[in-house]
């Protein structure tokens, strides 16, 4: 297990393998040389996710992950990443993939964000899909 590294999910039809992701992130560090000061990885519902969004990032729609990096530190994560599991379906369903799958994908999103990776551009979206 990751130490400093949770997974919440709200509501009981939010089924994660918390081991499994664990296990992601325990082979991120590895691969791209990060540590974890404190990371929650959250799975919430799309009301939450709006919630979010219109709070902190005058947003006024759903998405599919939110991240927070509190210390901005891009070596030490102090972070906290948010993922909406009905946006997760969707996008599970439009990439013809499962949902654990998807999870993952948006875990590994989320911690690209956090260590720097930049997608508002399309050159540093082909980058960070590399």
């Amino acid at each position: 297990m990751v130490k400093n590294l949770s997974i919440n999910c709200t509501g009981k039809q939010f089924k994660v393998n918390k081991y499994k992701i664990h296990k992601l992130v325990n082979a991120l560090i590895k691969e791209l040389n990060f540590s974890i000061t404190s990371l929650p990885i959250n799975i919430v519902t799309t009301e939450q996710i709006i919630s979010i969004n219109k709070s902190y990032l005058n947003h006024h729609y759903s998405t599919d992950i939110i991240t927070f990096n509190y210390s901005g530190d891009v070596c030490n994560l102090d972070g906290e990443i948010f993922i909406s599991s009905d946006d997760a379906k969707l996008n599970a369903k439009r990439f013809n993939s499962t949902l654990k799958k998807e999870y993952y994908r948006l875990v590994i999103h989320g911690i690209l964000h956090l260590i720097g990776y930049d997608d508002i551009k399309q050159s540093n979206k082909i980058i960070m899909k590399k």
